[in-house]
């Protein structure tokens, strides 16, 4: 379960300041977080966490209340070099920097431990724990 976004146009340090608020939290915790937050990088990790959210549904039916985000990167995406006139005929860089987001959800492990007690077999709960 997870998404990922390229090449969008913020720098890495800045969206990395948003990605370690994340990390590790319930879907419903972030979401509520993100819809609060004033940075910028904030609108394409809901859309980004949604999109994981979805193919968790689609594709492992799970329940968005049962997920957290076991992973956020954010990487180096490409760099967009461009001038700016300086004095005496000379020109300086100026480094447009872009991201790649990567998401990675999964299932809480207190659900599965909740489901083997249920049975009654002590030993595939320590095995699950053991894991």
């Amino acid at each position: 379960m997870k998404a990922i976004l390229k090449n969008y146009r913020q720098s890495p340090r800045k969206v990395r300041l948003v990605a370690n608020l994340i990390k590790g939290k319930g879907i419903s915790d972030v979401e509520t977080e993100l819809s609060f937050l004033v940075k910028r990088a904030a609108a394409p990790f809901q859309k980004l966490i949604a999109s994981a959210v979805a193919n968790a549904k689609h594709n492992f039916n799970l329940d968005k209340d049962d997920l957290y985000i076991k992973d956020v990167r954010v990487d180096k995406g490409i760099v967009m070099k461009r001038m700016m006139p300086r004095a005496r005929g000379s020109a300086s860089r100026i480094n447009k920097r872009t991201s790649h987001l990567i998401v990675v959800l999964d299932e809480k492990a207190n659900k599965v431990l909740k489901k083997a007690s249920k049975k009654d077999d002590k030993k595939e709960a320590k095995e699950i724990k053991e894991k």
